[in-house]
Parts: C-alpha cells; structure tokens; sequence
C-alpha cells in the first residue's frame, strides 16, 4: 500500500515539475549569471526605499516571503546607486535597514521609512532624521545610537553593498530578484502577481 502511495505521489508530482519547466523559459521569464547556484537556497531583492515601484511591490514581497519554503533565506538588499539622493544618505538607509534587521523590526521599520518617503513626501537628510522616524516607532534612542555605531551594523552595511557590488552587473534597476545566486527572475507585463510569486519560489527550488 505504501509502494502504491508513493508511485501515485510521483506520478502527481511529475507533471506539475514538468509544468512548471514548460511555463517558465530562460530568456522571457529568468536569466542565468552564473555557472554555479548557492549551496543554500537564497532570494536576494534590491530594491530602495525612494524608488515608488518598490514602495509598491512591497506588498506582492510579502507574498513572495510567505510563498517560499523554511530552508530558503530572503534578504533586502538596498541599493545606494539611485538618482533620487545622494549615495551617502542611502548609505545611512541602509544602516537604518540593518538596525532594524537586529532589532527583529525589519517588515516594520522598512514600511515606516516607504511611508515617510511615499505618503508623507518627507525628505531624509541623513541618519538623524532616520534616528527620529525610528524613535517614533518606538525604538529607544539610546538603543538606536549604540548600534547605529557598532561592529555587527558596520559588518551588515558592508555585507550589503558588497552584494551591490558583486551582483552590479546585472543590478541595473529595482525592484530586482537574484535567485540561488544563478538567477535573475524577470517580468513580463502579461505576468500577474501570482505568476511572479510562483515564479521566484520555483526558481528557489532550482540548482
């Protein structure tokens, strides 16, 4: 009986694999940067906090976090090359990104910070005003300052911008998703919101 499930199970889970090789084509939907794919499966998004098609993407990343399975990590990677400001002051968003990274308030403070750029039409000077939106939502002033200094905060912000770096090549908009560090999905305008859900989970599983 447990033989049958199995060959049954298979022969299920087939012609779904198969489906989904058909319905996503190198070229139209991803493409492949690299010879070699991460030896854990990871979904890297480039995106910034001024650029208004991330702003409202951010509700479809969700879906793309909740979609993907436990073992594979996504991680924001925020990108200082845009035109909107300067790339020292996105350099500090990004510093502002990864405090709220540790302090486990990442979903939270990022939208408070789109918000504030988005829906307030407020302009960010640098770290302090940051610091202020911070501290508005409830983040200690004292907490903040002592890790908006620290080693581990230096050592994210550099770990960003060395992905900016090592993926700037082919990074040359936002919102963008490299995937395993093999693929970079890509969308076309037929595409709905589930498609691109289903289409960077699927290159997820892909080696």
């Amino acid at each position: 009986m447990k033989r049958l499930f199995l060959v049954l199970f298979v022969a299920i889970l087939f012609p779904l694999q198969a489906c989904a090789q058909m319905k996503w084509s190198e070229g139209t939907h991803y493409e492949i940067i690299s010879d070699t794919a991460t030896a854990k499966p990871e979904v890297k998004e480039f995106f910034s906090f001024w650029c208004p098609a991330c702003y409202s993407f951010e509700p479809l990343v969700a879906q793309i976090k909740a979609g993907l399975a436990e073992d594979v990590k996504f991680t924001k990677v925020h990108v200082n090359f845009m035109r909107f400001t300067g790339p020292d002051i996105q350099d500090d968003a990004t510093r502002a990104m990864v405090i709220a990274r540790l302090l486990k308030q990442e979903d939270k403070l990022n939208q408070a910070i789109f918000n504030y750029i988005h829906q307030q039409r407020a302009t960010i000077t640098g770290i302090d005003d940051l610091r202020s939106l911070f501290i508005v939502n409830g983040v200690e002033a004292e907490r903040f300052d002592k890790l908006a200094k620290s080693f581990g905060i230096n050592s994210m912000v550099k770990k960003n911008n060395k992905d900016i770096a090592t993926y700037r090549e082919f990074v040359t908009g936002v919102p963008n998703f490299i995937v395993n560090g093999k693929y970079q999905a890509k969308f076309t305008r037929d595409m709905t919101a589930d498609d691109i859900v289903e289409l960077i989970t699927w290159l997820s599983t892909q080696s």
